[in-house]
């Protein structure tokens, strides 16, 4: 009920006497019964309007303390809170400093250890044979295997042997307790398509795992698509996964280049980069990364990433293949698949490859299987019309169903009838 007259607030909080306050109920009442017969003054029109728990001046406000309490205590913060926050701090603190303490401990009991170890070897105790170490870790085979299976690539064979040479050095000194560091396995291959790049890192895959730096030795390929999402927070899950599938292995990305888009700022490819050299960094131990890709866009990419490049211990260029080799391939796909090239087929395959060098988009090896693939066809066609025409028996003997003849090679004067600027498989 409204009041004409105006009674100060402090008269009816800071009043202590029972009888005064029942006086002024009685008056308060009394004079909200005239109000009504004379109507609200100025005065109480303006109070009414205010609303319960708008501000009033000095910050305060008056607001309804039966429905939630007193409005000004939510913005101040409660002292158990800040005192039970920064007990966790202190906590995280000790805990940090002890962990610390114990690595340093752990540490130099493990140097102690060492140099006892060290005292009691005598001086003329032999580490072993290097060979022992090669052929009793398997090591040998696959190396023969690298050099019996694969045509050329005579620089990338022989890093791949001074890699081996140098973990089989590192075992023999850790024989004899002698500092030993795992040296940077992660790796880059340039090169040209179809120049093996992806054969090799399963070749050293397998290499590592015998040696005992790879727990499977498995090779897991990925790509730009495979490693990088579409929206916020979509890469790092997409980027992890992928190193857990490659975890104990090698993670061999392709085309690596394209994981950074220098043209636009907002690209989601760096934030999977940098999850990718924090692995490279803190779990080498655990996981091999492997680039690949054309040499002169990798090195386009490690001037934008430099903390990539330096993390990389084994930078391996392939090179193209001479169609000598390229021949040679040819010679192993057909005996893979059980066919045999006919001596007169071989020039013409020779020739046909020397023209292909020279036209856009060649593969090296993936061309060489592509020229093959075609020549299945064309013999399959070459015997299908001659074992179906009248004069025939029918007959398919099976030298004729493994021959590849010259007649199903394709030619270098279909690749000049197609012009310099036609599209080839």
């Amino acid at each position: 009920v409204a009041c004409s007259w105006a009674i100060p607030w402090t008269a009816l909080i800071t009043s202590r006497e029972p009888v005064m306050l029942k006086n002024l109920s009685l008056l308060t009442l009394l004079a909200g019964a005239d109000a009504m017969r004379m109507g609200p003054s100025p005065v109480a029109r303006s109070t009414v309007a205010r609303p319960s728990g708008v501000a009033m001046a000095g910050g305060l406000q008056l607001g309804d303390v039966g429905a939630g309490g007193d409005p000004n205590m939510k913005n101040y913060r409660k002292l158990g809170d800040a005192v039970r926050e920064a007990d966790a701090e202190r906590a995280k603190e000790a805990d940090a400093s002890n962990k610390a303490l114990r690595m340093e401990d752990e540490k130099r009991n493990r140097r102690s250890k060492k140099n006892e170890v060290m005292r009691a070897i005598p001086d003329d105790t032999p580490a072993g044979q290097v060979s022992d170490f090669m052929y009793r870790d398997g090591v040998t085979d696959e190396l023969d295997k690298l050099d019996n299976e694969m045509i050329g690539l005579k620089p990338v064979k022989q890093r791949v042997r001074d890699i081996a040479s140098l973990l089989v050095i590192d075992k023999m000194r850790r024989k004899l307790g002698l500092d030993t560091s795992i040296p940077s396995l992660h790796m880059c291959f340039t090169g040209a398509p179809g120049t093996g790049k992806t054969t090799v890192a399963m070749k050293m895959g397998t290499i590592l795992q015998r040696m005992g730096y790879c727990r499977h030795g498995g090779v897991v390929v990925a790509t730009r698509d495979d490693l990088v999402g579409q929206y916020v927070g979509h890469t790092a899950p997409k980027t992890k996964e992928m190193i857990k599938k490659a975890f104990g292995g090698i993670l061999l990305i392709d085309e690596a280049y394209y994981l950074y888009n220098a043209a636009n700022d907002k690209d989601y490819g760096q934030e999977s980069i940098e999850i990718l050299l924090n692995v490279m960094e803190n779990q080498r131990d655990d996981l091999i990364i492997t680039l690949a890709g054309y040499k002169d866009r990798m090195d386009k990419f490690f001037s934008y990433i430099p903390g990539m490049s330096s993390r990389i211990g084994n930078h391996i260029d392939f090179p193209n293949y001479e169609p000598d080799e390229l021949v040679d391939i040819a010679k192993v796909m057909a005996l893979e698949l059980e066919y045999d090239l006919a001596p007169d087929a071989l020039p013409v395959l020779k020739e046909y490859i020397a023209k292909r060098m020279t036209l856009p988009f060649f593969s090296n090896a993936r061309t060489v299987r592509n020229a093959i693939d075609r020549a299945r066809m064309r013999q399959a066609s070459r015997l299908f019309i001659e074992k179906m025409d009248p004069k025939s028996d029918g007959n398919v003997t099976p030298d004729e169903l493994k021959l590849l003849t010259a007649a199903d090679m394709p030619t270098a004067a279909e690749l000049a009838a197609r012009g310099d600027s036609a599209i080839v498989e």
